[in-house]
């Protein structure tokens, strides 16, 4: 029976979890307590697992830190593994993406910072290096940043050597020639916390995924509004039809199977609760022409948000579903998020949770 490892990233510090059947879990003992871990990758390509940890602390900042014993162990680069070039005069406030290309790519990493940025490592996390096309760009400087910070949160590495990346704010960017272009990618998404008709730029994206069998199709969930693209972003139309609210955090994509996405709705902007106190997951399998809202095993009563990078899946077979709340909660499904059961409790504050079926 095949182990799945579980990776929870908090306010404090990891902790990292096993399962032989996703149901019953072992909890570690904390890594890296009382540092903030904003991020998390786990690289199981080639037959061997990597755990890659964004890290940051008060006192000496954020860096890159990676493992290839399961936590026994950490290296880290003597120089840090990402570091802004000296021209640029700028230095890393936050990891807030790890994200590994596919296997055809097998050393390449990507990493999403704050300030906005994208980086990528052709080492296996090793080293990085700033990614000049998008740190250069001319709408840089009017790019804001979210109530979370200026952040470049999501990276999806695509075929071709195509690459979208969403930010808060910013919204979508594109490149399809390895990073040295990129191109906002917007046309539908709301931005109607600004005056006039919808901008080229500076929606504020929450998350981004990428459909499993059509590359070309990809999902948002926005500050206000969820959306797919059939034509690998150049438009967006709206799915929110059918879920509670268009406000949250979380986007998920089927690893397998196309048109499978999951959302966790939240009220509004100036509620971020779920609807009703009542956490609930919703799924679709068309594409988001319909959806389900899914609550076995999750509580009756919870006030706590779902961070963007609080949720995952797995590539498990059915598909693992993983949500940690603000709370210090965290809930796994075996099933494709049909029912959930309690991984951990009274954690410190949820930031990021990232599965890997082990090698």
């Amino acid at each position: 029976m095949a182990t799945t490892l579980l990776a929870i990233g908090t306010r404090k510090g990891l902790w990292l979890a096993t399962s032989e059947d996703r149901r019953s879990w072992s909890l570690s003992s904390p890594h890296f307590l009382m540092t903030e871990v904003p991020s998390v990758g786990i690289d199981v390509r080639g037959g061997r697992t990597r755990l890659m940890i964004g890290v940051r602390s008060e006192h000496f900042g954020p860096t890159v830190v990676h493992s290839d014993d399961l936590g026994v162990s950490w290296d880290e680069p003597a120089d840090g593994a990402i570091s802004f070039p000296a021209d640029t005069g700028a230095a890393v406030e936050r990891i807030w993406q790890l994200q590994p290309d596919s296997a055809d790519r097998p050393g390449v990493v990507w990493a999403g910072c704050e300030p906005i940025s994208v980086w990528r490592s052709d080492d296996g996390g090793d080293s990085f290096a700033l990614c000049r096309g998008l740190w250069d760009h001319p709408h840089r400087s009017e790019w804001g940043a979210g109530y979370g910070g200026a952040a470049a949160h999501s990276v999806l590495p695509g075929p071709d050597g195509t690459v979208h990346v969403a930010m808060s704010t910013g919204g979508v960017y594109r490149t399809r020639d390895a990073g040295a272009s990129w191109q906002p990618r917007n046309a539908g998404i709301s931005a109607y916390f600004m005056p006039g008709p919808a901008p080229e730029f500076g929606q504020c994206v929450h998350k981004i995924a990428r459909d499993a069998v059509d590359p070309r199709r990809l999902y948002a969930q926005n500050h206000h509004g969820v959306y797919r693209s059939d034509d690998d972003g150049d438009s967006w139309t709206s799915i929110a039809d059918g879920l509670p609210s268009d406000f949250g955090f979380v986007m998920l994509a089927h690893p397998r199977r196309g048109g499978t996405v999951w959302v966790v709705p939240l009220v509004a902007d100036g509620e971020r609760i779920p609807p009703g106190g009542e956490l609930a997951v919703h799924r679709s399998d068309d594409a988001g022409s319909s959806w389900r809202r899914l609550t076995d095993g999750l509580p009756a009563h919870e006030y706590n948000a779902v961070l963007r990078d609080a949720a995952c899946v797995d590539a498990g077979d059915p598909v693992g579903v993983y949500v940690g709340t603000r709370g210090g909660e965290v809930y796994a499904s075996a099933d494709e998020g049909e029912t959930f059961t309690t991984v951990a409790s009274h954690l410190p504050d949820v930031l990021c949770v990232r599965a890997a079926v082990l090698p």
